[in-house]
C-alpha cells in the first residue's frame, strides 16, 4: 500500500495560538498544517521564537489554559482504536491517559525534566505504572532491560542514581527511556540533542532512530540544526514567526530549497571543507538577498612562524580527590587537567574541542587561577601567574577575562544589562568617574550589536543570543588582551551563532584580541580557529594547524569526533 493510501497517525489542520500578555490576545502560531505517517519522521526546524516548541506543547495541551488560545484541528489515531481523536479539543481527563501512553515528549533539558530528589530508575518506574497494572518488581525488570536497550551503562547503578550523578548524555539517554517505556504511537524530540557532544549526539540520534524502527512509532523532531534534521528526518517543515514558510521531503526542502529562510538556515552553519571570511545570517537572505561567501586568506599566525607566547602552559595538572581517608589524605584522584603544555600567540585564536567530560572547562579556569592547579606553571606575557598575590592576580584579570557557556546564570537578573558591564569598570578603577563609565558602556553595547536602549533593560528580557553579546561586551570591557570562550556558542541556533562568531572575528581584527575558544562542536572551531588543541582525558592528545588536522588527523579519537559530525 501506498504511503499516501495509510491513514496518518496524526494529521494537523490550521493550528493557531493566542497567547494573553498585558490584557491582550498576541497571535504567536497561524494556520499550521501537516501530516506525520506511523513510522515516520517528521523535522520541525527553525529559529528560537519561531514556534515549534509551542507547535508541539499544544499538541500535548501542555499550554496554560487561562493565558493561551488554541485554534484549528490535531487528528489523532491512536493504537487500538478504529477512529482518530481531536487532541485540541479532547477531554482532559482522556488526554491524561493519551500522554505517555501514546503520546511522549523528551524535553530539551533533561536535568529540569527529572526530578531532582528521586532515583532515576524509580521515575520511569512511576511512568510505567501509572498506564500498565504491573508490580514494582516487574516493572523494575522492565526498566532495566529498557536502560540496557538505550544503551546506559551500569544499569543497576543508574537506576539507583539521581539525576544529579549522572552526565548529560546518561540524563538525556534516561528521558528516552521514559518516553519510550509504554511503546508510544507519537514521540515527540524536542531539542533532544542541543549542547550535546558530536558523539554523544550522534549515538542519541542513531538510537532514537533503532527505536523508531524496532516499535513503528512516529516522530516529531524539533531542532534549529538542519545536519541533525538530515541524519533523521524523512519530511520536513520549517517555521518562521509562527508561520510554516516551506515544508515537503527532507531531501527536497534541504537540497533545494526555495524559500529565503530555508537559504538562509543552511547557508549560515559553518562549513567543513571551506572557511569562508565571513557567515551569512539569516537576516542578509531575508533582507537583501543572497550574499556572497567568499573563501578567506589563511592568516599569518604569529604562533606559527615563531616569536614570544602571550600565554604559555607548562606541565599543568588539575586534580580531584576520588576517596579519603580518616585523616583526609587523598586515596584516589580523579586528574581532570593532566600534565598539559602548550602555547598562545598574540592575535591567534586556538581552538580546544573534545567531548564533555574532558577537562576543556577546567584548563580554561586553571588558567585564569579561578581553581587551583596542583603542579605545572602558567606565564602570561612573561609573568608566572602562580606567584602573584590575590590582589595581583586580580589586577592581571583586567588582561585576562572569560566568556561563560550559559550567559543567563553569568549575569545578575537584579542588575540592569547597563550596570552589568560598568560593574567590571568601576570594580578595577578603569574609568574616572561614573558618567565616563556608562559612555564607555554605550560603545560597548553599539560594538556588540544591541541597541541603545539596552542599557536599561533586564537580561530576561532579552534572547539567548542577545545575552551572550552582553555577557562579549562585559569581557571586553577593560581591554583585555586575552580572552576564553567557554563553549559560548554552544546552545545558541544557527543563525545567532553565524552573527556571534562574526562578532568575535570582527572584534580580533579591530582590537587584537587573543582567544583561546573552547568548544566541542568541530565545524565552529574550523571556521573561528588558526590552531586546534584536541583534548581527551586530561590530555592534550593532538595539535595543529586547523585545515591540515581537519584533512588529515591522526588520531582514532580526532577521526571519531570529525565522523560524527552531522553533515547535510
Amino acid at each position: 500500500m501506498a504511503i499516501a493510501d495509510i491513514p496518518p497517525l496524526l494529521q494537523v489542520d490550521n493550528l493557531s495560538v493566542d497567547f494573553l500578555r498585558d490584557g491582550d490576545w498576541h497571535n504567536v502560531l497561524r494556520n499550521v498544517s501537516f501530516t506525520l505517517q506511523r513510522g515516520r519522521t517528521l523535522g520541525i526546524v527553525g529559529e528560537s521564537g519561531s514556534g515549534k516548541s509551542v507547535t508541539c506543547m499544544s499538541l500535548m495541551r501542555l499550554l496554560p489554559e487561562k493565558m493561551s488560545r488554541v485554534g484549528g484541528q490535531a487528528l489523532f489515531a491512536p493504537s487500538g482504536s478504529d477512529k482518530a481523536v481531536d487532541l485540541l479539543s479532547h477531554p482532559e481527563e482522556e488526554m491524561c491517559q493519551l500522554r505517555g501512553r501514546h503520546i511522549s515528549m523528551i524535553f530539551q533539558e533533561p536535568m529540569t525534566s527529572l526530578n531532582p530528589v528521586h532515583r532515576c530508575g524509580d521515575q520511569v518506574v512511576e511512568m510505567l505504572r501509572r498506564h500498565e497494572e504491573v508490580s514494582y518488581d516487574e516493572a523494575r525488570q522492565r526498566v532495566l532491560e529498557l536502560f540496557e536497550e538505550v544503551r546506559l551503562p551500569r544499569p543497576e547503578k543508574l537506576f539507583r542514581s539521581y539525576p544529579h550523578e549522572i552526565s548529560g548524555g546518561q540524563k538525556q539517554r534516561v528521558m528516552i527511556a521514559m518516553a519510550l517505556v509504554c511503546h508510544p504511537d507519537l514521540l515527540i524530540a524536542d531539542e533532544p540533542t542541543t549542547a550535546l557532544d558530536v558523539t554523544v549526539q550522534h549515538d542519541i540520534l542513531a538510537l532514537l532512530k533503532q527505536l523508531q524502527e524496532k516499535y513503528n512509532i512516529g516522530v516529531i523532531f524539533i531542532t534549529h540544526d538542519l545536519g541533525v534534521v538530515a541524519q533523521v528526518a524523512d519530511d520536513v517543515v520549517v517555521m518562521y514567526r509562527g508561520d510554516v514558510v516551506e515544508s515537503g521531503p527532507a531531501s527536497q526542502v534541504l537540497h533545494r530549497p526555495e524559500h529565503p529562510y530555508t537559504q538562509g538556515l543552511l547557508a549560515c552553519r559553518p562549513p567543513i571543507d571551506s572557511r569562508p571570511e565571513r557567515l551569512p545570517t539569516v537576516g542578509e537572505y531575508l533582507g537583501r538577498g543572497v550574499p556572497p561567501c567568499t573563501p578567506t586568506m589563511t592568516a599569518e599566525v604569529q604562533g606559527v612562524h615563531g616569536g614570544t607566547p602571550l600565554l604559555s602552559v607548562c606541565n599543568l595538572t588539575v586534580a580531584y580527590p576520588l576517596k579519603r581517608n580518616f585523616f583526609g589524605k587523598t586515596l584516589q584522584e580523579l586528574r581532570a587537567v593532566d600534565d598539559v603544555s602548550f602555547d598562545i600567540y598574540k592575535g591567534e585564536t586556538l581552538g580546544l574541542v573534545g567531548e564533555s567530560g574532558c577537562g576543556k572547562s577546567t584548563l580554561g579556569r586553571a588558567l585564569l587561577r579561578l581553581i587551583p592547579s596542583q603542579s605545572g606553571k602558567v606565564w602570561f606575557d612573561g609573568t608566572d601567574l602562580s606567584t602573584l598575590s590575590v590582589s595581583e592576580i586580580r589586577a592581571m584579570r583586567t588582561q585576562m577575562q572569560i566568556v561563560f557557556q550559559d550567559p543567563f546564570s553569568s549575569l545578575n537578573p537584579h542588575m540592569t544589562v547597563g550596570d552589568a558591564i560598568l560593574e567590571p569598570l568601576m570594580v578595577h578603577n578603569a574609568c574616572d568617574s561614573v558618567s565616563q563609565g556608562r559612555q564607555r558602556v554605550a560603545k560597548l553595547v553599539d560594538q556588540v550589536g544591541l541597541s541603545a536602549d539596552s542599557i536599561k533593560r533586564y537580561p530576561h528580557e532579552f534572547s539567548g543570543g542577545q545575552r551572550q553579546r552582553i555577557v562579549i561586551a562585559r569581557a571586553l570591557a577593560l581591554n583585555p588582551r586575552f580572552v576564553i570562550c567557554d563553549e559560548s556558542v554552544s546552545a545558541l541556533d544557527v543563525s545567532v551563532q553565524a552573527q556571534v562568531l562574526n562578532l568575535l572575528n570582527d572584534l580580533k581584527r579591530e582590537f587584537g584580541y587573543t582567544y583561546l575558544f573552547i568548544t566541542h562542536d568541530l565545524s565552529v572551531v574550523k571556521f573561528l580557529s588558526d590552531r586546534i588543541l584536541v583534548m581527551q582525558q586530561g590530555r592534550i592528545v593532538e595539535q595543529g594547524n586547523a585545515d591540515e588536522l581537519y584533512a588529515h588527523p591522526q588520531m582514532e579519537y580526532t577521526k571519531r569526533l570529525l565522523a560524527a559530525i552531522p553533515r547535510l
